[in-house]
């Protein structure tokens, strides 16, 4: 697999170890909002490779993933000590999730799965569409880029538990399509949700992070 070094534009904080990487765009990089991209990085002499979602509305000069820092970790930690003119590599795009000009957009996530979705969500509302956002998570990143959302005329709605009424409010103020992000678990309980409203999982576009 090709991988190709990118310089970093930018590493800042988006929430409690959670940290936004803009970096350079490959040459003829053409990538969708929701597909993922591997950083490829050397720790400690190894070599390292992980995925991650893009979190930018496009892709034209500049990209952007988040990323969920375990102090513990090792490569959030790294990523997270990067300034601007170091480089990493990348690879990609990948993934079949990703936004295809839809006109009404509901996106349903949980932990990680808010980089796509303010992704996607900014794009909607840049194409001129409907979007509505359920964020489920015990504390929430990237808030400014969602309050902006708000702002902008999104329907927003910021959870901790019972994702149901959000669900049911979503799809009442927007429906359309239906994205949804974020670890196995999660995925599971939506498609339920979804299953039980009469929406069946495979007319989702759903991407689980294992």
């Amino acid at each position: 697999m090709d991988t190709t070094d990118v310089a970093v534009r930018a590493v800042r904080a988006v929430g409690p170890d959670t940290i936004a990487i803009q970096l350079d765009a490959p040459d003829g990089f053409d990538a969708k909002p929701g597909q993922f991209v591997q950083l490829a990085v050397t720790v400690d002499g190894n070599e390292e490779a992980r995925h991650y979602t893009l979190s930018s509305p496009d892709t034209d000069d500049l990209l952007e993933v988040t990323v969920g820092v375990d102090p513990d970790g090792t490569v959030g930690p790294y990523l997270e000590s990067l300034e601007p003119g170091d480089t990493v590599g990348i690879n990609g795009p990948f993934g079949h999730a990703f936004y295809e000009g839809e006109r009404e957009v509901t996106l349903v996530v949980g932990g990680p799965g808010v980089g796509p979705a303010v992704g996607i969500a900014e794009r909607v509302v840049q194409d001129g569409g409907e979007v509505a956002v359920v964020y489920l998570d015990d504390v929430h990143a990237h808030t400014d880029r969602l309050a902006s959302l708000a702002d902008h005329g999104a329907d927003v709605f910021l959870v901790g538990d019972d994702l149901g009424p959000a669900v049911d409010a979503a799809l009442a103020a927007v429906g359309g399509q239906v994205f949804v992000y974020g670890f196995s678990d999660f995925v599971r309980e939506v498609a339920d949700l979804l299953e039980d409203r009469g929406i069946e999982s495979n007319d989702a576009k759903i991407e689980s992070f294992g």
